[in-house]
Parts: structure tokens; sequence; C-alpha cells
């Protein structure tokens, strides 16, 4: 077993995904967090002044939260399949809603249709409340092949 499939698994008993996290250095710079609630996945991108785009507002860079929610749709993905590695992005299509207001903003995925070899996954992100998205997106991976044995 991989030291990648030992960290899944850990992370799957423990309910806790930092340790996947720091495989991926994107989502340290930025500050992606995330954590299970109940069957859910959550995931938070914290206030950081590194990532505000405009300072005048100030409102986060619209590329931190593009990043930010494609991040958490391959993370999703990779939870949710158990995947032997951080699945690859084929296609993601964003809509800006709203400014991104110097806070905390959270996303949660949907996966909408999975085959074999591809996946489509929903975002939405948000700030004050689920039902007030600021940016909402839809992205398509390639899935990784399972290793053989």
């Amino acid at each position: 077993m991989s030291d990648f499939q030992e960290r899944l698994q850990a992370a799957h008993e423990k309910g806790e995904y930092s340790s996947l996290l720091q495989l991926i250095p994107y989502a340290g710079l930025i500050g992606v967090e995330c954590s299970r609630v109940g069957d859910d996945l959550l995931f938070r991108l914290p206030a950081n002044k590194d990532n505000i785009g405009n300072p005048l507002l100030p409102a986060i860079h619209g590329g931190v939260i593009a990043g930010f929610m494609e991040l958490s749709a391959a993370l999703h993905l990779l939870i949710a399949t158990g995947s032997p590695g951080v699945p690859k992005i084929i296609d993601f299509s964003l809509d800006y809603l709203r400014a991104g207001q110097f806070r905390d903003t959270w996303a949660r995925c949907q996966v909408c249709r999975q085959g074999r070899r591809v996946a489509n996954v929903a975002i939405t992100a948000w700030q004050t409340t689920e039902g007030e998205p600021i940016a909402t997106a839809r992205a398509h991976f390639k899935l990784e092949e399972p290793l053989k044995s």
C-alpha cells in the first residue's frame, strides 16, 4: 500500500483530512481546510490577507476562489471514490455571483455523475449563508485507474 493510500485510509478512519491537504502545496498556500459534517464534507478557506485581490473592498482574489473551489472538488472526489491519486482536472466552469469579502469562505461539493474514467462535480461556495453563494462551479475530472495487484 502506498503512502498516499495509507494517508487516505487513516483520514477516513479519523474523519480528519489535514494529512491529505499536506500533499497539495497550493492547499497549504491558501489555507484550505476540510472537515466531515455528518455524511458531507465541508471545505473552508479561512480569511487570510494574502488571499486579497482587491484591497479597497477588501475582496478575495477571484483566482483564489476558483483555486479553492477546484481543489475542494478534487479532494471531495478523491475522498468519495478512494482513488489511488488526486483526480486530474479536465474542465472547470465557474460563475462568480458576488464579491468574496474578507471573511471565511465555505464550499460544498456534489458528485453529479461518475463513470469509470470521468466524474462531474458541482461546487457551491458561500460566506454568510449557503443560500447566498458567492460562486458556483462545475468540474469534470479524469479518475485515476485503480492500482493493479
